[in-house]
């Protein structure tokens, strides 16, 4: 299944699929005015990175493999110490530090909806490297017509 973020269009299409065929570690599947799905393949042993978001918050959806979720309010106090599966939702207040990693000996395939819009439309990276490469470029920017904080501190990473 290929997804083509429309942007902020309607759109419909078979999440669970979509999620499930996704290799990429992120894939921008829609892009609304003001919130984002991306889709997620986290390889085995591998993890997203650990960030906060200090003004987004975040909704993700396991649809396949098994992880460990880890949220805290500072880098070194990661207090929220969860293990996950298939079919687990995760919420990730903005501003929380957070990390997942997947403990399972598959890829783990998961979706996560931010609000506001954090990503560019449409991107696609590949593997961790391409999106800190994009981060760290300025080369994966919400879309001008998406709705943003008035103040937008960066991002923080471990």
């Amino acid at each position: 299944m290929t997804i083509k973020d429309i942007g902020p269009e309607p759109q419909s299409f078979d999440l669970e699929q979509a999620t499930l065929e996704n290799t990429n570690y992120r894939s921008v599947a829609w892009s609304g005015k003001y919130l984002q799905l991306t889709l997620m393949s986290i390889p085995v042993g591998e993890d997203i990175g650990l960030e906060a978001h200090p003004e987004t918050d975040q909704f993700l959806r396991l649809d396949a493999g098994r992880g460990r979720v880890q949220m805290g309010s500072a880098k070194d106090r990661l207090d929220f110490d969860q293990e996950v599966e298939d079919g687990w939702a995760v919420f990730v207040p903005a501003g929380t530090w957070h990390n997942v990693t997947n403990t399972g000996d598959e890829p783990m395939q998961l979706y996560a909806v931010y609000a506001p819009v954090h990503h560019a439309p449409g991107k696609i990276q590949a593997t961790f490297a391409d999106a800190e490469n994009d981060e760290g470029s300025g080369n994966d920017k919400p879309p001008t017509w998406s709705v943003q904080p008035t103040h937008h501190p960066a991002d923080k990473h471990a």
